[in-house]
Order: structure tokens, then sequence, then C-alpha cells
């Protein structure tokens, strides 16, 4: 392993070794998930929903594309699960 040099992203993990220890954080990772689905913009909130709204079987929104969908909610549970 010391061929390949020292260790500085593996699996979606930014690895900062230092005096003090390793560190490993995610920030890479997460600006990259958030480019790929246009949310660079986005405003951090504390509820993921809106509060009050009525959900029913009969909604006339816009249809959500389910491949997109479920790979960016796979790329959200693979970041909170390492």
């Amino acid at each position: 392993m010391s061929l390949l040099g020292e260790l500085t992203y593996f699996l979606g993990l930014q690895v900062q070794q230092n005096k003090d220890g390793i560190f490993l954080s995610q920030t890479k990772y997460l600006k990259q998930i958030l480019k790929k689905y246009g949310m660079e913009e986005s405003k951090p909130v504390c509820t993921l929903m809106v509060t009050g709204c009525s959900l029913s079987a009969n909604d006339e929104s816009a249809a959500i594309h389910q491949p997109t969908y479920k790979f960016m909610i796979g790329s959200l549970l693979y970041l909170t699960g390492t």
C-alpha cells in the first residue's frame, strides 16, 4: 500500500492524516451528490416536508422520475450509513 502513496480518498470518505490522528469526512461526496441532482443552492431545513399539506392518491402534481429518485435516496442512505 505504501507504493500507492498516502490515502486521501476512499469509497466516498476523505482521509486526512496529521500528527493529531486520522480524520474522516464526507464533504466531497456530499458536494458531488448535491451537484449531481442540482441541489447546490438548496437551503437546509429542519422539517423535510412542508407542514400542513394534505396528501391524497388523486394528486395532480407532476410525476417523479422513479429511477432518479431511487438513486438519490440510495446516495443519501450510503451517506448516513458510512
